[in-house]
């Protein structure tokens, strides 16, 4: 007979499956209290006794079942989101993958890794981690820098181990960034400043890109001919963009259980098998069968030598890498919150101090057998909310749906052709782009001003905000994105106190006041 405990009260940290605690999350409520003060589920409502319906604040009270049984409804309604996102997170990580240097399977294995572990102990009840855009453009400039001679004055150091050092130095930063409170600093970046490092990543992707398909600026292109592969990679992208909307039409059910990215890989790949294109293919660089491969790769990937050179040498790339982890991850955790409170006003927001760590300890994880950067991804962690995800499970098995994909799949993704993900990456470059101050700049710019805005709640985008966007733009791309985002940050401010300069705005009557 289970035995039963009743009437414990402890802070909210509900279970994988059920939102339930179970016995474990009970024996260190006051660690949980000192690391992660900024939880306002942690605080004692010395203010709110009397107000029982708060539920943000309220200690909750629950019966703990040892050995009991886990809600297999909810166990099955997290499952569904967990397995259609996985399909996106392994076309995107193989992806980033080939786009990084670092080979298919790398990004593959840090598309699971990332979104498992970070699921399980994130600060975000739903949400999807993995690789993004732009962890992957820095990750670029770093992998062309270790090819181009940056460990010059270290010749016994290992070039992939070396890189994946920056992997575990950047998670450890993040993971020293949420101890340290730091999440909170997110709402000093201005808005238009995150518009321009947006961009800038958008433009280095499309230039990478182009760069692999017409084979210039140092890169080698694609084998197989600049024709017929910049052929595949245009149809891939029209693919893209055109299956959503031929999918709507038949079934407006159709575009959650199957995706635009992942259907245009298997078309053009099959389209490629059947005419037997003679084309560069995807190369997974290994191969995991079992274990003992697993064990032969972390041999050969972990990081062995922390000597001071090195160490100061990796450091600017992994702040680089860290900073721009925590853009992306709280900057999306702040698109999940709004969307989850739409749905539900007492619904549980982000922890940012505990995302940083979790975001810390996947890319601390992913270093340990050569993979990829990742932080909270936009477009996965909002496609898992749109297909009914309501607990971490959710975005669990995710991680687990892609590790167990890619062990079942690698014969096939050695078939896709090499320029099909050029393709997606080019799609994704357009969605990483921000599109809305540019438009409403270049409308504006056309219209008389007596007439003002044409719609009361579009985006609003003064001359000097449009200029720190630009300048954001061309800093993060031929500088890079630290620098970027710090003297940009730093002159919006100074433009602030001196001339009133004002950020991007949301309402005419935001912009007006």
């Amino acid at each position: 007979m289970p035995h039963r405990l009743t009437c414990v009260n402890f802070p909210p940290f509900p279970d994988l499956v059920t939102g339930e605690l179970n016995l474990a999350r009970t024996l260190e409520p006051n660690f949980r209290k000192i690391l992660y003060p900024d939880n306002k589920n942690n605080k004692n409502n010395k203010n709110n006794k009397n107000n029982k319906n708060n539920k943000n604040n309220k200690k909750i009270t629950m019966s703990i079942r040892l050995g009991g049984r886990p809600d297999h409804g909810r166990l099955v309604q997290q499952l569904l989101p967990g397995l259609t996102v996985s399909f996106v997170a392994i076309s995107l990580g193989a992806a980033f993958g080939v786009l990084s240097g670092r080979g298919a399977l790398a990004g593959i294995l840090s598309a699971g890794v990332i979104a498992l572990i970070t699921a399980a102990f994130g600060g975000t009840r739903i949400q999807c981690s993995g690789p993004t855009a732009p962890m992957t453009a820095v990750t670029i400039l770093l992998v062309t820098a270790v090819g181009g001679g940056l460990l010059v004055d270290h010749p016994g150091a290992d070039p992939d181990r070396f890189i994946n050092l920056v992997l575990l130095l950047t998670g450890l930063t993040l993971v020293i960034a949420g101890l340290f409170r730091l999440g909170r600093l997110i709402r000093l970046v201005p808005r238009c400043v995150i518009s321009g490092f947006m961009n800038g990543i958008a433009v280095l992707i499309w230039i990478g890109e182009i760069r692999s398909l017409f084979g210039f600026a140092g890169k080698r292109a694609y084998d197989g001919g600049i024709s017929l592969n910049v052929s595949v990679a245009l149809v891939t992208l029209a693919l893209v963009f055109v299956l959503p909307a031929f999918l709507r039409r038949i079934d407006h059910r159709l575009n959650s259980f199957l995706p635009a990215t992942l259907a245009a890989i298997v078309v053009v790949t099959c389209l490629a098998t059947i005419l037997q294109l003679d084309i560069q293919r995807i190369t997974l660089g290994a191969s995991i069968e079992s274990f003992v491969d697993l064990k032969t790769l972390v041999a050969a990937q972990l990081p062995t030598e922390f000597s001071p050179g090195l160490i100061m040498l990796a450091l600017p790339f992994a702040i680089q890498l860290a900073l721009l982890a925590y853009l992306d991850t709280l900057l999306t955790s702040l698109v999940v919150d709004r969307k989850v409170q739409i749905m539900d006003r007492n619904a549980e927001i982000t922890r940012p101090n505990q995302e940083l760590a979790a975001q810390g300890m996947a890319n601390a994880a992913v270093s340990l057998f050569g993979g990829i950067p990742g932080a909270q991804a936009t477009i996965r962690s909002v496609l898992i909310l749109n297909e009914g995800a309501t607990t971490r499970l959710a975005g669990v098995m995710v991680g687990i749906f892609v590790l167990v994909e890619m062990l079942i799949f690698q014969d096939l993704i050695s078939l896709i052709p090499q320029a099909v993900f050029s393709g997606v990456l080019l799609k994704v470059g357009y969605d990483v782009f921000d599109w809305g101050p540019v438009r409403d700049y270049w409308i504006r710019s056309w219209q008389n001003p007596k007439e003002g805005p044409q719609k009361p709640t579009e985006l609003q985008v003064s001359h000097s905000a449009m200029s720190l966007i630009a300048g954001t733009t061309l800093m993060t791309v031929f500088v890079n994105l630290s620098v970027a985002v710090i003297v940009f940050s730093a002159l919006y401010y100074v433009l602030h106190w001196r001339l009133n300069t004002v950020d991007l705005f949301e309402s005419r009557d935001e912009f007006q006041e």
